[in-house]
């Protein structure tokens, strides 16, 4: 019956004070009010966006999607993350179970001889097997502002692994389209090459005829070298580019497969952006920065609750004796609390509050410039994405009226109408329009890739 009475000692208080913890003081977390535009672009007001879209279904060249895939499954920056991620949830798991009880065993053996002044030898043994508890009773919610904190960090880094996802899918593809385009462009420049000696040959047999003068035959040289020096320039460039794309891939350098640049890019012919409010859901980085400014006004809660008195109570029951024939006759159990009320530290916990507001406070500054980012990056990819596709029809025309000219002129040249130098700006003309034709299939193809990422695509 005294055994029982003792358990129920035992019991009551922890009981006693899980009742009391129901306070959880400070201010609780909302959203900073940001005013949102009514639209992303004036033309559409649809819901949906084609950052909906998974990139698979974007991004069909199947070279491209092995590509992507590959870094997902081995970009240094996404195994660190993906790292952090479970850091952070170990880090989550510390801060829960601290709300509640901890339980332990504790086993003791001590033999030990006194003998003061040589005549009076006694025995001090002791013997303990207890079992032990303690645990902090969060009053003030303390533990549990540390705990809001940590599920914020650990969302967080979630957040963070997918924005890196989705800045990787873009990286990948936008390296991967200037890669194509590259190939394109020297492959022009050599045909140029090509057309130049041919030129050079033409040149010497006119001046050599004494036909034109040294002058014209002089200038095709130099006008051969000038365009040669393009080649090793524009190899040099796809070389660095395959390496940027290996590293993304977390490879060492090697040649990267790919395809050839098309003769033209395709744009949908309705814009389908979103809402307003869908694209601060769809960004990962804007997310981020909200839980950002969630954990740091947790950790707001901690130093403000830090200021109040903190209770922690001690349990243990079992055995103690210093006797160990008496061992198993010798219950023993323990009940003690201890409270702890900051009373002089020159300021310091005041101070710590003042800098946790401030931190939130910046945070949620970072948070307000994310937001204006996000809407800053959809706007520049929207304008760039309507207009792109009239950049790359003047340059068409460009290419077809140079391509003409060049034609012409050689022909007049061949004939005696016209002069060396007037060959000479035709065929400089032809190769510009030419390479700004090939600069505006890409630069489509990478419109729509940064247009795909302002709009929070490419981490589902």
């Amino acid at each position: 019956m005294k055994l029982k009475k003792q358990l129920y000692k035992i019991l009551l208080i922890p009981i006693a004070a899980l009742l009391m913890e129901g306070c959880k003081i400070g201010k609780q977390y909302t959203r900073p009010q940001i005013d949102l535009p009514s639209t992303l672009d004036s033309t559409s007001v649809d819901t949906v966006s084609i950052g909906d879209y998974p990139w698979e279904q974007l991004y069909t060249d199947t070279i491209l999607q092995q590509l992507i895939q590959k870094t997902l499954n081995h970009n240094k920056d996404m195994l660190i993350a993906a790292a952090k991620v479970k850091e952070l949830a170990a880090m989550k798991r510390i801060d829960f179970a601290n709300l509640f009880p901890q339980i332990g065993a504790r086993g003791y053996a001590e033999q030990e001889a006194e003998n003061y002044g040589g005549n009076h030898y006694s025995p001090d043994d002791q013997y303990d097997l207890k079992l032990t508890a303690t645990w902090e009773i969060d009053l003030w919610g303390n533990l549990r502002w540390s705990k809001d904190k940590s599920m914020a960090e650990f969302i967080g880094s979630i957040e963070n692994q997918r924005a890196l996802k989705m800045s990787l899918v873009a990286q990948v593809a936008q390296s991967y389209f200037e890669l194509v385009a590259l190939d394109n462009e020297l492959s022009i420049v050599k045909k140029t090459v090509d057309a130049r000696r041919e030129s050079l040959h033409l040149a010497r047999i006119r001046y050599e005829g004494g036909l034109t003068s040294e002058t014209a035959f002089r200038q095709a040289q130099v006008e051969l070298a000038r365009t040669a020096t393009l080649v090793p320039d524009l190899e040099k460039k796809i070389t660095l580019k395959q390496n940027e794309i290996a590293f993304l891939a977390g490879e060492y350098p090697h040649d990267i497969k790919r395809t050839v640049l098309p003769e033209d890019v395709i744009h949908a012919a309705s814009l389908p952006v979103g809402l307003p409010s869908s694209l601060l859901e769809r960004r990962p980085d804007v997310r981020q920065a909200e839980q950002a400014v969630i954990a740091a006004n947790a950790a707001v809660g901690v130093a403000f609750t830090n200021l109040f008195p903190r209770l922690s109570l001690t349990a243990s029951y079992g055995l103690e004796s210093e006797e160990l024939s008496d061992f198993f006759k010798s219950p023993h159990y323990l009940l003690a609390g201890t409270i702890l009320q900051p009373l002089f530290a020159m300021g310091k916990n005041r101070a710590i509050l003042k800098a946790r507001k401030a931190a939130c406070e910046q945070a949620a500054y970072a948070y307000e410039k994310a937001v204006l980012n996000a809407f800053k990056d959809a706007y520049n990819a929207i304008a760039e994405y309507n207009k792109v596709k009239e950049i790359y029809e003047t340059r068409l025309r460009l290419e077809q009226s140079s391509k003409i000219t060049l034609d012409l002129a050689q022909l007049q040249y061949i004939n005696g109408v016209i002069g060396y130098m007037d060959l000479l700006d035709a065929q400089r003309g032809y190769l510009d329009a030419q390479i700004g034709l090939s600069n505006a299939v890409r630069d489509k193809q990478i419109t729509m890739v940064n247009l795909y990422k302002a709009l929070g695509g490419g981490w589902q």
